[in-house]
């Protein structure tokens, strides 16, 4: 037989089953579509970041900047020796730091939605390196107090030239008062960016210690840059010397790598969704190839071989995949504008741009669309080819049958391997740990695939007793859902992946806001916590302001954040800039907690890695390479609050640069007998300049640490329902196809009289015990590698264990609803069943 007539048939049959192809399609479609509106999506943040980066360090010929931000900067004196320079026609300073926009009002912030809210130094034309940006309206600032604010900054805080506002910086204290004197525009002004210019004067006494700033663009004179470039390399070997090539090369390296990670995350949610996909896939062609084998033992026996059968299934899944992958990759693209709609509907201050659809994303698509669809009717296509045409014709059902022994053993052996992997993983902490518990996870994903029918048998047998008041309806459901456990099993794979993944995120989640409640519990003694926006902290002038105003407060201490280098490893600790006794449970296990300018505590660990206790010297370095030779004065139990490691403030000064100084958060004990809801008003009035800062509770601090834990499994489940749509999609097709091979078992029955609701019952109800069998697999499945993932995250502080029990039980019920749900189109199609038709049928 000619392989034209063969293409026929699979083209014929794919438009005879309208139906079946569309819930296949949508399979691959939703699938395809979450890979490519990933690429989508970060290749335009990349091209737009492009655009605004291809502006940045315009005109400069060098830059000199520190090697590590930390750093307190480029001395003075390095400016004004480069300005003398043979071959510098002027050089720019770079003075900027974190600030904080208020309203006409000045009590309230303006938001920026996570964008860049920033101040800096106004550059004159004259000293300029490059052209400034031009100023729309008004003129640049020219003395203290004034301000130039970038056109979108003004649109979007409601000020105009003349207008007199406050301005919060972080690292100064409190707010001072400015005037609106111009706006500019800068090549790209998106995405809720604020950019306030001060006098240079003003900027340095805001910014700066005084001594350094944050980096020096350069302008050569006579000479080519990069020989300038060169030149101050050699002069200046412990800093970055770079031309603006390389700047915005940086720039755009650091953006690429943050939008990596976006990209594969977003990417393993897309593979999650295209695996739940593939069994959905591979599961329907599966039941296609067992109804349709005397279909294709006919052609068998006109003379068609075993490769042009199996080639006109997999021609069908060649068919299928061109049309999901194209449509997969319009939705991608729809999914994109969707997911950048999201984003910016909750002010995350991400910059827009014409979508950008690149050669690779069409590409993968396509590639991605087509393996996947195409593997998945490998299988069966083969088995249908091999099957003897006489024996063919005879099967009523192709693999109701089979044996499950070979494939349960394996499963049974993939089980055994992936427990021991994930309890040894478990054992430890760390990322090998975790890779450890991540191969044993897939070992046991593994094993539920081989070993599920199996396991359906007697599970769906137990999970009778939820349909027994149904009767003997309940009965045939059952029997129904065990009767053929392949492809009860391929249905309900789809549902335990999806439920897997969303019971181990929901233990984590848990489990997360479990071990900061214990923090708090046992680790903070204070009785109010002032708090700032998660990336600026709390203002330096609020802990003094508490401290001077309001009389019940015993302590206000402010913990700051400091970096630090002991020999070649980078640590970060805390910086009091008070007396830890009251506020903090800061349990000692040598030496004394006081300390002095020299001294310095170290956590348990700390001190033996580096081989140190109380009463020893330990130097220790700041980025910019100033040696510090500090006492250890003790030695603590390792605490997740203060970190590994404790200095005081003068340690702090020298440190941290001033642009970066702010109170992580301020910890506040009343003093014995205060009146705490009187003390609460008074705090709210002596920090109401901050505008940014809240006053808490210990019950409040908690909950707001629960509430960004829920926002982040928000954006999780979000993406996760992803699979469980897939999943119910696949419960649907299969259903549907279900009803397809059993139409003479259902035209039998109602032709000895069962009715039509009935039927329909018998559906509903064998769709929710493949559901909920489904769901309890990936439940049990979920708890057993959340605990092992867990374990290996000790170290970074979620050492307690919680269950969301509340959510697996809503989990199963919704699984029972989703099972129903999905069952209706298929149940009314099964009750619409011509009895004598279905009889007669072959």
């Amino acid at each position: 037989m000619a392989a034209h007539p063969m293409r026929k048939v699979a083209l014929r049959n794919l438009a005879a089953h309208k139906v079946r192809l569309v819930l296949t399609l949508l399979s691959v479609v939703l699938g395809t579509a979450f890979i490519a509106g990933s690429f989508v999506f970060t290749d335009t943040l990349q091209r737009t970041f492009d655009g605004i980066f291809a502006n940045e360090a315009k005109g400069v010929d060098v830059r000199i900047s520190p090697e590590k931000r930390q750093s307190a900067g480029i001395p003075q004196d390095v400016v004004d020796r480069v300005a003398g320079m043979e071959g510098v026609r002027t050089v720019a300073p770079g003075i900027e730091g974190s600030v904080v926009l208020l309203d006409p009002s000045g009590k309230k912030a303006v938001q920026t939605g996570g964008a860049p809210s920033w101040g800096q130094a106004y550059i004159p034309p004259q000293q300029a390196v490059a052209e400034p940006d031009p100023f729309v309206e008004g003129v640049p600032p020219a003395g203290p107090g004034q301000i130039a604010l970038n056109t979108g900054a003004a649109e979007q805080a409601g000020l105009k030239v003349g207008d007199h506002t406050k301005v919060l910086v972080p690292s100064h204290g409190g707010p001072i008062d400015v005037t609106v004197t111009g706006t500019y525009a800068p090549p790209s002004d998106t995405g809720g960016f604020i950019g306030l210019q001060f006098t240079e004067a003003q900027a340095r006494e805001l910014f700066t210690d005084g001594d350094h700033i944050a980096y020096l663009d350069i302008a050569a004179a006579g000479i080519p840059g990069d020989t300038l470039r060169d030149r101050l390399s050699m002069l200046y070997p412990d800093y970055k010397v770079q031309n603006g090539d390389q700047v915005r090369a940086d720039m755009k390296a650091q953006i690429s790598e943050a939008l990596n990670f976006l990209n594969y995350f977003l990417l393993a949610f897309g593979a999650i969704a295209l695996i739940v996909g593939t069994f959905i896939i591979y599961n329907t062609f599966s039941m296609l190839v067992a109804q349709r084998l005397r279909e294709l033992a006919l052609l068998r026996a006109v003379g068609a071989s075993r490769g042009q059968v199996g080639r006109s299934v997999v021609g069908e899944a060649l068919v299928v995949g061109v049309l999901g992958s194209l449509l997969g990759l319009l939705a991608g693209i729809g999914l994109a504008y969707g997911l950048a709609g999201l984003l910016n509907a909750f002010d995350l201050g991400l910059p827009t741009g014409r979508m950008a659809v690149l050669p690779r994303t069409v590409a993968v698509a396509f590639a991605v669309g087509l393996l996947v669809t195409v593997v998945s009717a490998y299988a069966p296509a083969r088995r249908a080819s091999r099957i003897p045409p006489v024996q063919a014709m005879r099967e009523e059902f192709a693999s109701a049958g089979d044996s499950l022994r070979a494939r349960t053993v394996t499963g049974v052996v993939l089980a055994v391997v992936g427990i021991v992997l994930v309890i040894l993983g478990a054992r430890h902490t760390g990322g090998s740990a975790a890779a450890v518990v991540g191969v044993g996870a897939l070992g046991l994903i593994l094993a539920v695939l081989f070993a599920s029918p199996a396991l359906s048998r007697p599970v769906l047998a137990g999970l009778g007793w939820l349909i027994r008041p149904f009767g003997s309806i309940g009965r045939m459901a059952r029997n129904n859902a065990i009767r053929n456990p392949r492809r009860t099993a391929a249905t309900a794979f789809a549902l335990t992946l999806g439920l897997m993944l969303v019971t181990a995120i929901g233990m984590l989640g848990e489990s997360a806001k479990v071990s900061i409640s214990r923090l708090v519990d046992q680790g903070i003694e204070a009785d109010y916590v002032l708090t700032g926006p998660q990336m600026m902290g709390v203002p330096t002038g609020a802990a003094a302001a508490v401290r001077a105003k309001v009389p019940d407060v015993a302590q206000a201490v402010g913990l700051r954040g400091v970096a630090l280098k002991i020999g070649d490893d980078d640590e970060f600790g805390t910086a009091p800039d008070g007396t830890l006794d009251q506020v903090v449970n800061l349990d000692m296990l040598s030496g004394s907690p006081t300390l002095g300018d020299s001294d310095i505590l170290l956590g348990q660990d700390e001190a033996e890695e580096h081989g140190v206790s109380a009463g020893d010297r330990l130097p220790v370095k700041t980025f910019d390479g100033t040696e510090i030779p500090l006492t250890v004065s003790g030695v603590y139990v390792d605490s997740q609050v203060l970190g590994p490691l404790i200095v005081p403030p003068t340690v702090y000064e020298r440190a941290v640069p001033v642009a970066m100084r702010a109170d992580a958060a301020v910890l506040i004990k009343a003093r014995p007998g205060a009146d705490l809801a009187s003390m609460r008003t008074d705090l709210e009035r002596a920090t109401e300049e901050f505008v940014i800062v809240q006053v808490q509770d210990r019950e409040e601090f908690k909950g707001e640490n629960a509430k960004q834990i829920n926002n982040l499994l928000a954006i999780l489940y979000g993406l996760l329902a992803l699979a469980v749509v897939i999943a119910v999609l696949g419960i649907v097709n299969t259903l549907a196809l279900s009803v397809v091979e059993r139409r003479r078992e259902i035209g039998m029955l109602r032709a000895v009289g069962t009715q039509r609701s009935q039927v329909r019952r018998t559906i509903y109800l064998e769709s929710m015990l493949i559901a909920v069998f489904g769901a309890l697999v990936g439940a049990v499945l979920g708890l057993g590698l959340g605990v092992g993932f867990l374990r290996t995250l000790r170290d970074l502080g979620l050492d307690q264990i919680a269950v969301p029990w509340d959510q697996l039980v809503y989990m199963l019920v919704g699984s029972a609803v989703v099972g129903v749900l999905a069952a209706l189109w298929p149940a009314i199609r099964a009750a619409r069943t011509p009895p004598l038709a279905a009889i007669a049928d072959l």
